[in-house]
């Protein structure tokens, strides 16, 4: 496993996280309380930066669990993927429980982006173990 695997694991939960939140975008932008236009599109919509946050940390994420993976001595897609289960369920939903709750933000949005984080990670897991 090699940088094209982490940026291909990267790109692919990228890419899945378009789709998830495409598919979640009016509930999630009610449990987020996101601003919207009149055409009900988010206001700040034509900001590149979450985007590009979102790759960069995407990039992150599938560094860490390259490495992590190897350093296990974790192979194969099946595998990897129950690792990338394993950080997602046990690691980042968890913490994205927390910060939501002290924000006492609605339990929907725990749902989805932890459901997103889930997987996401899977995906990574997955795609490392593949490459």
């Amino acid at each position: 496993m090699g940088i094209i695997s982490v940026l291909a694991a990267a790109a692919a939960a990228w890419i899945l996280g378009a789709v998830w939140y495409m598919a979640l975008a009016t509930p999630w932008m009610e449990a987020a309380g996101v601003p919207r236009d009149a055409q009900g599109k988010p206001a700040n919509g034509a900001n590149p930066l979450p985007f590009v946050l979102s790759a960069l940390c995407m990039l992150l994420v599938a560094g860490m669990m390259r490495h992590m993976l190897s350093m296990s001595g974790i192979q194969g897609a099946g595998a990897s993927g129950v690792t990338g289960l394993g950080v997602g369920l046990f690691f980042i939903a968890p913490w994205i429980l927390i910060n939501n709750a002290y924000a006492m933000r609605p339990f929907r949005l725990t749902l989805i982006d932890g459901g997103y984080a889930v997987l996401g990670c899977t995906l990574i897991g997955i795609v490392l173990g593949l490459l």
